[in-house]
């Protein structure tokens, strides 16, 4: 197999994986042209998001769904699914986000405890993942966007009370709920489940990861994925936008997740103190740990919501 040859060029760079003489961060510039595609296309690719495939489906879980199609802000399609309250009247909603290369029915766990609290629930696929839409990449404003989407629909339904909506996200998915509520409050409550504190922290664990040390390489790498997505990590990071939505926020937190530590989690309580935090017997994925904690999530989103 051909190795991709920036990635050759990093590891090259390298000696056992660190740079026993760090080249400034324009001496690296100058060999790898940070505006050519190539380097661009290294980038998209090393950082895709994958596509898994619906493990299951609402029905499965006995829940009333329906399966509806929204249009994000750049013309596709987002795939999701809605289950109405059932209730007669204006009922509250949450809309649900999964991370980073998931997809809605990993969110299924959520939605039994909503519907059965009276709740209407809209679990979307992000584009690029489950059935929406593909996209060349995905990042975490474009996972907010699709929440506002989200918000949009749901605030145009009859059957929802639009004055009694709420977010609920997981990782990525997490990050996205708390820019979307930052920038615009129309959200009653927001629920986030795994956030990370600050984009950059996921990137030193990835390359690290990788083998490719932070200098010069991760700072050049960060300052390109900024570009790209067309945001400073610095302002969309969690540890920005949390002190900024007005509304409610409840944390839970894996004491065992290994992806992103609790002690991000600390970080966020930190930065708005008085943010109540539930601590799980769990690792990154809190499916398994959610019966725990549905009366926490429940009472939650009744007072809030």
């Amino acid at each position: 197999m051909t190795q991709d040859p920036v990635f050759a060029l990093i590891r090259a760079t390298c000696r056992n994986g660190i740079a026993p003489e760090p080249p400034t961060a324009s001496h690296v510039a100058k060999r790898v042209d940070i505006h050519a595609s190539p380097f661009r296309r290294w980038l998209l690719r090393r950082f895709a998001a994958t596509r898994e495939p619906h493990g299951t489906t609402p029905a499965d879980c006995g829940l009333p769904a329906v399966t509806v199609w929204l249009t994000a802000c750049d013309g596709r399609r987002l795939h999701g699914w809605f289950v109405p309250a059932g209730t007669g009247a204006r009922a509250p909603a949450a809309l649900v986000m999964h991370g980073w290369g998931a997809n809605a029915s990993m969110m299924l766990p959520l939605a039994r405890p909503l519907h059965e609290a009276g709740h209407a629930v809209l679990l979307l696929d992000a584009r690029g993942h489950g059935d929406s839409d593909d996209i060349d990449f995905m990042s975490l404003p474009r996972f907010a966007d699709d929440v506002a989407t989200g918000l949009d629909w749901l605030g145009a339904r009859c059957d929802v009370d639009a004055a009694r909506l709420s977010l609920i996200g997981h990782s990525v998915g997490a990050a996205a709920v708390l820019l979307e509520a930052s920038r615009r409050p129309r959200a009653q409550a927001v629920i986030s489940l795994s956030a990370f504190a600050h984009p950059q922290d996921m990137m030193r664990r990835y390359l690290s990861a990788m083998g490719i040390p932070w200098r010069p390489f991760g700072a050049l790498i960060t300052r390109q994925v900024q570009r790209v997505i067309g945001a400073r990590f610095d302002d969309i990071a969690p540890l920005a936008t949390l002190p900024k939505v007005r509304c409610p926020v409840l944390l839970a937190h894996g004491l065992r997740d290994s992806t992103v530590p609790i002690t991000e989690a600390h970080r966020l309580v930190a930065a708005r103190p008085g943010t109540p935090l539930i601590a799980l017997d769990a690792e990154h994925d809190l499916s398994a740990a959610l019966p725990q904690a549905r009366a926490a999530l429940m009472a939650f989103l009744a007072t809030s919501a």
